[in-house]
């Protein structure tokens, strides 16, 4: 079953597989994009575990990171989707364990080599609207650290604004920026 897919002029967004693991070892091992993502690389024979937790949240809660391939030759660049956090700890969790506490969270990472492009604005403009049309989802956050300044320019350009600060659980101070509907 293919799952769910998401097109933009440029990218294609679709579930995660095991096969995207070539193209998010590239990603998950470099030091400048782990930085914002728990602040460890990935070394390669960890990537299939990683894939296989991206998939297990879609199973849990009907969403979760979508592997973004470049339209053009389908290269896989990264990852946008819906993460689900657990406010009163701010631990990843699911609908259903964190109830009236789960918040979707709309979070992207690229390659590196992709930054600059706009693909991470396109790729998260699409899936704001598939969270807000197709998941019923009222409100809709992005967490992000203080010093990642190219996250927050995303987030103004999607009309984001940003609120409170929170601490996560693994990552340290986060300010929670709260999109548009």
């Amino acid at each position: 079953m293919i799952g769910t897919v998401i097109e933009t002029e440029r990218l294609i967004l679709r579930e995660p597989t095991l096969e995207d693991a070539d193209g998010a070892a590239e990603m998950l091992a470099d030091p400048e994009v782990m930085a914002w993502l728990g602040g460890r690389t990935v070394p390669a024979e960890d990537v299939p575990a990683v894939l296989e937790k991206w998939i297990l949240r879609w199973d849990e809660n009907g969403c979760g990171p979508f592997s973004v391939l470049r339209r053009e030759d389908g290269r896989w660049i990264g990852r946008a989707g819906i993460l689900v956090w657990d406010v009163r700890t701010w631990t990843h969790a699911t609908f259903a364990g964190s109830g009236e506490f789960a918040q979707p969270e709309l979070g992207w990472a690229l390659a590196s080599e992709h930054w600059g492009s706009g693909y991470a604005t396109e790729a998260a403009r699409a899936v704001r609207e598939w969270a807000y049309s197709d998941l019923g989802v009222e409100r809709l956050v992005s967490v992000i650290a203080p010093a990642n300044v190219r996250s927050a320019k995303v987030a103004e350009r999607l009309g984001a604004t940003p609120g409170e600060t929170v601490e996560l659980f693994d990552n340290g101070p986060h300010v929670v920026w709260t999109h548009p509907r």
